[in-house]
């Protein structure tokens, strides 16, 4: 969806991806017709040159990549491939998202017994881990704190780092679709969200952060 916005936005735009099946589906989607190119790649040794691009968007390296370390390197290639006063987006679920979304799901939906102990250990350690692979339950992943991931940032070098919710306290909605069709309480839920999406005390519910910095 970002691609095919930047693309009408007139923008150049690269996507890169270590899954086969997604540079595949990239390839074949017509309205991504005009990506200057779709390479299978690792966020941590991007095929780009140095200082090349006015923007980077990292939108899934940093969960994937379960050691701290890699997520350095991705953020250092990042860095390297944007030029000076340049922007890197960088995507993160929060420590929480497990405790969120389970408290949004009703009955059977929920297996509490194999639920629980993967959410309680993601929120201690930051390292999601799906022991059966069971459908429903997410990959094996890092999970941030909202500071954690704005020190990441700061840490690679970029400047003025914010973090801002994704879905914000919208996550606890039980029916979003339809809270999103009536306009009068669409108005006032995007003013909410527009109204906290900084706030500290609340980044951590949203199941997804976003932090924007400036290469220095």
């Amino acid at each position: 969806m970002y691609a095919r916005e930047l693309l009408r936005a007139g923008y150049a735009v690269h996507a890169l991806d270590a899954m086969p099946g997604h540079a595949e589906r990239l390839r074949a989607d017509p309205a991504l017709a005009g990506l200057s190119s779709v390479t299978l790649g690792d966020a941590r040794a991007l095929p780009y040159p140095d200082a090349g691009a006015d923007a980077a968007l990292l939108l899934g390296p940093l969960y994937h990549l379960t050691d701290p370390r890699d997520r350095a390197r991705a953020l250092a290639e990042a860095a390297r491939a944007v030029r000076p006063g340049g922007v890197v987006l960088a995507a993160a679920i929060t420590r929480a998202a497990d405790i969120a979304g389970d408290f949004t799901k009703e009955g059977d939906a929920l297996d509490e017994a194999y639920a629980r102990p993967i959410r309680e250990h993601t929120y201690r350690t930051g390292r999601h881990h799906n022991p059966e692979h069971r459908r429903g339950h997410f990959t094996d992943a890092y999970y941030h704190h909202p500071h954690e991931l704005a020190g990441e940032l700061t840490g690679a070098g970029f400047r003025d780092v914010s973090v801002y919710a994704v879905e914000g306290p919208a996550a606890l909605l039980r029916d979003p679709d339809a809270a999103m069709r009536d306009p009068a309480r669409r108005e006032g839920i995007l003013r909410a969200l527009r109204l906290t999406e900084r706030d500290p005390a609340l980044l951590g519910i949203s199941p997804h952060l976003l932090a924007a910095g400036v290469r220095a």
